[in-house]
């Protein structure tokens, strides 16, 4: 086994290499969260991902608080929702409060695009307030003593250009979906360039058993006589992305932390899985049949995509 290594973010403030994600379905898992969270802290993990649209921040916050180990050995991350882009600040104070663990560690724009106050429809990027009008909120944060980073998640190169010809603060992260199917070498090496912290989400693309049955995926985990799951968390790490997990079970939990060392010719051979024909896309089901993502077009997204979630590229 190799230890779990913590990250530096741009400005200084360290984020453990190996989290726990809290997205549990549409109603928070809001009977299991704090349970979940709680037994993870307990399990050895040191950062929690959560979110105010994932409707269990009270039960994380509960988790933090009840598991015993110091307010400042914990890494929380949570998000801003879409339909909160009209007022950042009172979004942010409503996360403090429901978690109740004294300050965030880590403040997250958690899509590119804003909705209507009631969320019934996406707004353009010609409209107001759109992401370069929150991300100015969300500097102004940092000055509240009460989170200690901010970044955005699920932002492409071309909306990070934008982003970026506005920001006085450059993202301490930015937090994607990927997996072998979906290595995003071209965002990471550009987030790289300019300081940002790329962190995963969906490692194991929300569950899909596409591959786990890859030879060469499995070929490199029996070498190390380790699970698929342990061989590809063990990937994203080397690689300098700390990855997002979620399990139920305190077994699984268990397992997921003990990462193995992989050689160059073991991370060349994952690398590879999504050169095979039809393998390089995204594995999530957000993606609409019309090719939209929660009302942003892949075009709007700045996502090589078509309908159905494979990549052009």
């Amino acid at each position: 086994m190799t230890a779990i290594p913590s990250f530096t973010l741009n400005n200084g403030i360290t984020m453990p290499g190996l989290g726990s994600g809290c997205w549990l379905g549409a109603d928070g898992g809001t009977d299991v969260a704090e349970e979940i969270c709680r037994n993870a802290l307990q399990c050895g993990y040191r950062h929690i991902d959560t979110a105010a649209g994932y409707y269990n921040e009270e039960q994380v916050g509960r988790a933090v608080r009840a598991c015993g180990v110091p307010r400042a050995e914990i890494f929380v991350t949570t998000k801003l929702r879409q339909r909160d882009g009209h007022r950042v600040r009172e979004a942010f104070e409503d996360s403090l409060k429901a978690l109740d663990i004294g300050y965030i560690d880590l403040y997250l724009m958690h899509w590119p695009m804003t909705h209507l106050p009631d969320g019934s429809r996406a707004r353009s990027f010609d409209e107001h307030p759109n992401f370069v009008d929150v991300w100015a909120e969300m500097e102004k944060l940092l000055d509240t003593g009460k989170v200690r980073a901010i970044g955005v998640s699920n932002f492409s190169i071309p909306n990070l250009e934008i982003l970026l010809a506005h920001a006085r603060v450059v993202p301490a992260n930015n937090q994607i979906e990927v997996h072998p199917y979906l290595p995003q070498h071209a965002l990471r090496a550009f987030c790289a360039a300019r300081g940002i912290l790329v962190s995963a989400y969906s490692p194991f693309g929300q569950g899909n058993p596409l591959f786990f049955s890859d030879p060469a995926l499995a070929a490199v985990a029996a070498k190390h006589g380790a699970s698929p799951a342990r061989a590809v968390l063990s990937w994203v790490v080397a690689r300098g992305v700390p990855p997002l997990v979620k399990s139920a079970r305190v077994e699984r939990m268990r397992e997921n932390l003990a990462l193995v060392e992989l050689d160059e010719a073991d991370l060349a051979a994952i690398d590879a899985i999504h050169a095979q024909p039809g393998c390089h896309r995204s594995l999530l089901k957000y993606h609409q049949p019309d090719g939209t993502v929660f009302g942003w077009t892949y075009e709007q997204l700045g996502w090589a995509m078509r309908a159905g979630g494979y990549v052009q590229e």
